[in-house]
């Protein structure tokens, strides 16, 4: 056990790139790989904590800067580091694509930093991360299935993935049944704003016929207007756990919750404290998913959560292609919050590389068990973080623009948003 200030010494940050499936969704398709950049902070007590963020080339910059403002600071001292993070926090950084609403930059660079503390300060008194925001309050988080329409393969590519193609209800029951029959998971999540919502209110019903008891999402990413928002409300009610950001704005889902049945969930209207005002005053959501990565780490998300309880949202929690750091620290966090009402997302089933030692992460009954050891319960892979940090410099990706890459496939393809 170590007592006392531990300071850091030094900052490590590795840009990392990791297979991607052809997942589509309303702004384009995932390209060959993902990108994630991850953090070391290495301490004056021999202590090394870890982080995980995005990778796009703007955000980086970001990181890097606030990487050099926060040696010497105390680990424990975890606001002196997010003040000297946003002194110098530019003024944006771009991430996700476009498939997350506009986040405080400031918030999205401190996250890692500060899960690497609480990964020290952890390790330092031997306790799990979640001892340290207050304590389980469950033993095991529940996780949905996040289904996907996708392609059989990248273009070009030799052979198909080991899922294939999903491209209509045949697809996704196929793709459902595998996550069950794999994970067990309980509930089940569509990523829509892809084809006409005919099509996708067709996958649901299918969807329900095959899982009558599994509560079941529909997550269109602001590709209808209002009217087409009100109108798959409508035909879906009595099927929907919740529908999520089926249109753009605040104002926008404002006037969908006023006719639909069932919750309205967001990611991308509400993804930072300064929007959460309005969009209480004005009904606008009843489901709030949050994102330690965007909301400023583990403990603003666990401020985010009183919020939500104070004014009776439910919570989940959002996913983007993420690495075995960021399951961590979502499963620490989520271990905390009573009222995480919902079961949260999660990439992981489309994941085939990682960073970690070994394989800490078993679902069971589509849930993970809170890890009791000490910190976040993950220790770097070396030679997985050297290969995969290979694979970032070769691939020669960048920035995520699941747009651009759309149109190398399909010329001439738009984004727009809404399209429907």
């Amino acid at each position: 056990m170590t007592t006392g200030s531990i300071r850091i010494t030094s900052v490590t940050i590795t840009p990392v790139a990791f297979i991607d499936p052809p997942l589509l969704n309303s702004v384009g398709v995932h390209e060959p790989f993902a990108l994630r950049a991850i953090i070391e902070i290495a301490t004056d007590a021999g202590l090394t904590g870890l982080g995980e963020t995005y990778a796009d080339e703007k955000h980086l910059a970001a990181l890097h800067a606030a990487a050099t403002a926060i040696v010497g600071a105390d680990v424990y001292h975890t606001e002196e580091i997010y003040r000297r993070v946003r002194a110098i926090a530019a003024p944006e950084t771009t991430i996700a694509s476009g498939l997350i609403g506009q986040s405080a930059a400031t918030d999205r660079v401190f996250s890692p930093f500060e899960v690497a503390c609480l990964d020290i300060q952890g390790k330092a008194i031997g306790l799990p991360v979640a001892d340290l925001l207050g304590g389980a309050v469950r033993e095991e988080v529940p996780f949905s299935a996040y289904l996907f329409y996708k392609w059989a393969a990248h273009p070009g590519a030799q052979h198909t993935d080991d899922w294939g193609p999903a491209l209509d209800p045949d697809g996704i029951i196929a793709q459902a049944k595998r996550m069950v029959d794999g994970y067990g998971f309980t509930a089940l999540k569509l990523k829509g704003g892809v084809f006409p919502p005919d099509q996708e209110i067709e996958a649901v019903r299918a969807l329900r016929g095959a899982f009558p008891n599994h509560p079941i999402r529909l997550d269109p990413n602001a590709a209808w207007t209002p009217e087409t928002s009100i109108s798959v409300a409508r035909s879906l009610a009595g099927v929907l756990e919740y529908l999520e950001d089926p249109t753009p704005g605040i104002d926008g889902m404002a006037e969908v919750a006023r006719h639909a049945s069932m919750p309205l969930a967001t990611n991308m209207c509400v993804v930072a404290f300064d929007h959460l005002s309005p969009a209480i005053r004005e009904n606008a959501v009843q489901v709030i998913l949050s994102d330690h990565h965007y909301w400023g780490g583990l403990r603003r998300s666990k401020l985010l959560a009183g919020i939500c309880e104070t004014f009776g949202i439910g919570l989940s929690m959002h996913s983007n292609s993420h690495l075995g750091i960021s399951l961590a620290a979502m499963v620490q966090l989520a271990a905390t919050v009573p009222n995480l009402t919902y079961a949260c997302d999660t990439h992981w089933p489309w994941k085939t590389e990682d960073i970690v030692v070994g394989e800490p992460f078993t679902f069971v009954g589509g849930s993970l068990a809170v890890p009791d050891r000490p910190g976040l319960g993950v220790e770097l892979d070396r030679d997985a973080l050297a290969r995969l940090h290979e694979q970032y410099l070769s691939c020669g990706l960048r920035n995520r623009d699941d747009t651009g890459y759309m149109r190398q496939v399909v010329p001439g393809y738009e984004r727009m948003q809404p399209r429907w």
